[in-house]
């Protein structure tokens, strides 16, 4: 929503993980809501992901945007509220790149939590990286 927790972290994760496999790709995170435009992800996320390995701290909050629904491939919201604001938004004929990041799930809010629930987060958002970049670069016939 504000794109301070979920988002930036599978932003900098899809990232670190695509750079290690070989794979460019172009990567951004965004809020649906204008909550945090220009803050810093939260302290708790950036220090979780710090300890995995992640950089966080250069990432800013935005509002996802007009331009994002033509200019990305692909939009993956972290939950059905998201996936649902998106789908308002966008023009219907890019409904076709709008998806949940985890697939059938939705990607908890640690927002509230403690930390253990960032952890979670990190977990989740770890294993779903491996397994889109497994699907991307799958051979195609």
């Amino acid at each position: 929503m504000g794109n301070i927790c979920r988002s930036p972290t599978a932003e900098e994760v899809l990232r670190v993980h695509a750079q290690r496999a070989g794979l460019e790709l172009h990567l951004d995170s965004a809020g649906t809501e204008d909550y945090h435009i220009g803050d810093p992800p939260d302290k708790r996320s950036v220090l979780h992901a710090q300890r995995r390995g992640y950089d966080l701290s250069g990432l800013r909050a935005r509002q996802v945007c007009p331009d994002d629904f033509r200019d990305f491939d692909l939009l993956l919201a972290a939950d059905v509220l998201n996936l649902g604001v998106l789908r308002d938004r966008c023009p219907p004929a890019y409904h076709h790149k709008l998806a949940l990041f985890l697939g059938d799930r939705a990607l908890p809010d640690p927002y509230y939590g403690q930390a253990s629930d960032f952890e979670k987060v990190l977990d989740l958002v770890e294993k779903r990286a491996v397994s889109l970049l497994s699907e991307w670069q799958a051979p195609t016939d």
